[in-house]
């Protein structure tokens, strides 16, 4: 579970950001915040980020991508880091970037930071959190590294360390060189840590075309019930050469794609989503394609490119929301613009559904940004899980939980005072010789 991110010097977030998961004292809806009891603390299932356009919002889904990046795949020798700093100050770009988490991996939670320019890393800290007691297992600045006591005897480690490129974590090469006393964490970011983006396929589309797969049948009964006008989804054979991808990325999958392997491919051009296996020497793909009851009652079958924007959406997204309703493996989904294309209702029914398969045991979590205000409703969602992002008139964007305002009753309309601009993260429109500025309707710090 995420329990904490803190960003500062990246894109728009100028100054430190936190975004905590750790829910607040009130009541409401308590019975499904997951409850760590070692730790005496609740972390929420769910958050929803709202903020109007070029507040911040992409930029804060943006900086989970590149940390999860970072420290998954790393850089290239003699490569520049990706990092995008505060561009409206030009001392920041002197800063470093700065990230840090808080992370429930198993039944442990962890605190990783580092601080990085696009030449290195010059700090990197991982500490263990127990009930009683903090250990830092190993500290990395000025070009050295402290190791905890139990681990400062083990060769190896330094080994590690000394072969840690500058724009490298030591996290990211000490597992590429087999060593696991840090593997929890990194797989923490390589498998629990799901982002999903606007423009983004989810991948595992594969279970729709698996009738053998314990899923198939579950996603394809809740296809009709979303109002999608789709029976069930299947797969189509079709010939490798005839598949409508470029000559040189066919050559690269002859190639790469090696016997009892499959891969997916998503073909933008088209939309068409494909699998490729290799069986007794040969590439065999097959297409996800659609099914529609026809007016004499015999099915009509479509092509991916045929179905609406919607429908392709609640196709990529519906793997995604099935693994949190399932619970298992628990995973922390991340989706910037939930709402691009769907209906609010079919949203807010995809969130409902989600929510009432949580429990204190629940160790999964939902984040998401969002501009659908119909899902700003406290019968639905606690003020906790609501946030805003808002950028000030120097271009510096922060985070509050709606749980920081002073006022906001348990019964208290938020949508109203949202939009009213009593809460930030609305646009500032200029219009003409006068200006309508919405985001100024009320103390920062109170909701009338």
């Amino acid at each position: 579970m995420l329990i904490s991110f803190t960003v500062e010097n990246w894109m728009s977030f100028r100054d430190p950001a936190t975004f905590t998961m750790v829910a607040s004292r009130e009541r409401q809806h308590g019975e499904r915040v997951p409850r760590l009891a070692k730790y005496r603390m609740r972390v929420l299932p769910v958050a929803a980020v709202y903020g109007g356009n070029a507040s911040g919002k992409t930029n804060f889904f943006k900086a989970l991508s590149f940390a999860k990046s970072f420290i998954v795949r790393g850089a290239q020798p003699d490569s520049l880091i990706p990092v995008d700093s505060f561009r409206l100050d030009a001392a920041m770009a002197k800063q470093p970037s700065r990230f840090s988490f808080e992370l429930l991996v198993g039944e442990t939670i962890y605190e990783l930071s580092f601080a990085l320019n696009r030449k290195a890393v010059v700090e990197e800290k991982l500490t263990r959190i127990r009930s009683t007691s903090e250990t830092v297992l190993y500290d990395r600045r000025d070009g050295a590294l402290t190791l905890a006591e139990s681990l400062a005897e083990d060769q190896f480690l330094q080994f590690a360390f000394k072969g840690t490129r500058d724009n490298q974590l030591f996290l990211t090469n000490s597992v590429s060189q087999k060593v696991d006393d840090f593997r929890p964490v990194y797989n923490w970011f390589k498998d629990t840590l799901e982002l999903v983006a606007p423009d983004m396929r989810f991948e595992p589309f594969e279970r729709f075309l698996d009738e053998s797969s314990p899923l198939y049948s579950a996603m394809t009964e809740l296809l009709p019930l979303l109002d999608t006008g789709i029976a069930h989804l299947g797969g189509e054979e079709v010939s490798f050469e005839d598949m409508p991808v470029p000559q040189a990325l066919k050559g690269k999958l002859q190639e790469d794609v090696k016997e009892g392997m499959t891969i997916r491919l998503l073909e933008g051009l088209t939309n068409d989503r494909y699998l490729v296996t290799r069986s007794d020497g040969e590439l065999v793909a097959k297409r996800l394609v659609s099914y529609h009851p026809g007016s004499d009652g015999e099915e009509v079958r479509f092509e991916m490119r045929q179905e609406s924007d919607g429908s392709q959406r609640v196709i990529d997204l519906l793997p995604a929301f099935q693994q949190l309703w399932g619970q298992t493996p628990a995973k922390v989904f991340v989706i910037d613009e939930l709402d691009r294309s769907l209906h609010t209702l079919l949203t807010r029914q995809l969130l409902e559904t989600y929510l009432n398969s949580c429990s204190g045991d629940t160790r999964s979590q939902l984040l998401l940004t969002t501009h659908d205000v119909l899902l700003m409703d406290q019968d639905l969602l606690r003020r906790d899980e609501m946030w805003v992002v808002e950028r000030d008139d120097s271009g510096n964007s922060s985070l509050l939980s709606f749980s920081d305002y002073k006022d906001i009753r348990y019964d208290k309309d938020i949508r109203k005072s949202y939009l009213q601009g009593r809460l930030g993260g609305v646009p500032r429109i200029l219009l003409g010789c006068g200006m309508a500025d919405s985001s100024r309707g009320g103390d920062a710090g109170e909701v009338g």
